[in-house]
């Protein structure tokens, strides 16, 4: 475990932003990220004879970021018994209901080209095709090739790092960071609106509503309003 963790800090230490986003993440709508993560060839270390690169270019999606609280997110499913421990100790230190953005991804892959250039040569056709474009949510990534996917982690981790101060100040000037009697954020309130508005017109599944509403524990509240749907069909 110790040496798979070296490997990790080592792909992050290494991995390099090389040019970001323009733009921030949306607040109030998903991103939509093209991305080109360059990387040396693995067995590039074998011989210095190899000058070649590895291409990967696909998208990251963000979503629209997500006011959650500490018991929210200690009644989501798969984490470990290492991670809900933390969450106990964020119970612990700012209260169940104090609230803070949830950013969820997804990653779509699109192409993995391997080229005859260095990669420093790769980096300044890319800008140039990028500049062209004008894409100001196209970036550029320098990662490790055996563990790419740390680096494609890294540069997420920093995106929404760099928007972070903007969602919050955007979202507490709609008072969506306001917390109610229930310890439930306006945002929250919202969504779960939203996904009865779904629900009823066919939508949405009803499951994730019932999920939704047992990991605000506000099932009972809506209870009858969520059977209704279904005597209205």
């Amino acid at each position: 475990m110790a040496a798979n963790d070296d490997r990790i800090e080592y792909a992050v230490w290494r991995t390099e932003v090389i040019r970001p986003p323009k733009q921030k993440l949306a607040t109030f709508g998903s991103t939509n990220i093209h991305y080109y993560l360059l990387t040396e060839p693995a067995y590039a270390e074998m011989t210095r004879e190899v000058n070649e690169t590895v291409v990967r270019e696909g998208r990251v999606i963000a979503e629209r970021p997500r006011i959650v609280t500490p018991y929210y997110l200690s009644h989501l499913e798969g984490f470990s018994h290492e991670a809900r421990r933390y969450l106990d100790a964020l119970i612990k230190t700012y209260g169940s209901d104090a609230p803070g953005l949830f950013y969820t991804y997804r990653n779509e892959p699109k192409e993995l080209n391997i080229v005859s250039e260095h990669w420093r040569t790769v980096v300044d056709r890319l800008n140039v095709e990028i500049d062209k474009q004008g894409d100001p949510l196209a970036a550029i990534i320098k990662g490790e090739d055996e563990l790419w996917d740390v680096s494609l982690l890294k540069f997420i981790y920093e995106v929404a790092r760099g928007s972070f101060p903007h969602h919050v100040t955007q979202m507490g000037a709609r008072g969506l960071l306001d917390v109610d009697a229930s310890g439930v954020p306006a945002d929250a309130r919202l969504r779960i609106e939203e996904m009865f508005r779904r629900v009823t017109k066919g939508e949405f599944d009803p499951d994730e509503l019932k999920k939704e509403l047992d990991r605000w524990n506000l099932f009972t509240e809506y209870e009858d309003r969520f059977f209704a749907i279904f005597r209205k069909k």
